[in-house]
């Protein structure tokens, strides 16, 4: 997921160089990924600044393996990170306590995995959820007028996870045909949030689809099995996987045997 996210570059920062972004009007095409900014720049993986957050302009930029990030008060910034973190989903570590967990959870008629019925309270409550080391969010009333839009369009969805009716954590990501980008996840029962990105891991394993994009790398991603690869490699599974017919955003309980197959002595 993105909350690796910190406020990033501003104008008022001690970056000059980014006046030296190509600015983009709205409707313009995205530079080439490759022409973001290196290690050797002050923001790593910066690419433009400037154009728009309607739902035409993310779906060029996330087809593309670019995604928008930016604090109150900044121009719109699109970054392509190298390299990119991301989960294969043959890869996700289903540790022995989140095994137990999930175990719990699915035995439970009170706890329920849903897809798409809160997006709005899924993606306010990431925009409320503090990150260690980081002030403020990311998540701006601007981000997030914009992905409740995507949402609208068939974009964006929220994956979340209810105990005894109610919303207990969750994550929202983006879809384009059958490449799928992390964004953020909040949780206010523990584990509720790991319950979520275990759910949209068992989903995507159950379409076929390969890997979760998680953007920037984080301690506690890497220890769920996310790694990093070269840029050049996650644009071209982007574009082959976005070409590919949607699966239909809904969470069936049978999708749990991806992670944890029933015991036939049961």
């Amino acid at each position: 997921m993105a909350d690796a996210r910190d406020s990033g570059p501003r104008k008022d920062d001690p970056y000059p160089a980014l006046m030296n972004l190509p600015w983009l009007d709205p409707g313009d095409a995205f530079p080439d990924a490759t022409e973001a900014w290196d290690a050797s720049q002050p923001a790593p993986g910066l690419l433009a600044a400037g154009g728009a957050l309607d739902v035409d302009s993310l779906h060029r930029a996330y087809s593309a393996g670019i995604f928008p990030w930016f604090s109150e008060g900044q121009p719109i910034l699109w970054w392509s990170t190298d390299p990119r973190m991301v989960l294969f989903t043959s890869e996700f570590k289903l540790h022995r306590s989140l095994r137990k967990t999930l175990a719990r959870f699915m035995a439970d008629p009170r706890c329920e995995l849903r897809i798409d019925t809160a997006f709005a309270e899924v993606i306010h409550a990431c925009s409320l959820t503090e990150r260690p080391g980081q002030s403020g969010t990311w998540i701006v009333p601007h981000m997030v007028k914009a992905y409740e839009a995507f949402h609208r369009a068939g974009f964006a969805h929220s994956v979340e996870t209810w105990i005894g009716g109610k919303l207990a954590g969750g994550l929202y990501c983006v879809a384009i045909g059958r490449a799928v980008f992390g964004e953020s996840m909040f949780t206010r029962v523990p584990d509720a949030s790991k319950i979520a990105l275990a759910g949209l891991t068992a989903f995507c394993r159950h379409h076929h689809i390969p890997l979760i994009d998680c953007q920037q790398n984080t301690r506690h991603l890497a220890s769920l099995g996310a790694r990093e690869i070269p840029r050049a490699d996650f644009v071209a599974q982007v574009a082959q996987q976005a070409a590919k017919r949607s699966p239909p955003w809904r969470f069936d309980p049978v999708y749990w045997n991806e992670l944890l197959p029933p015991n036939p002595a049961a």
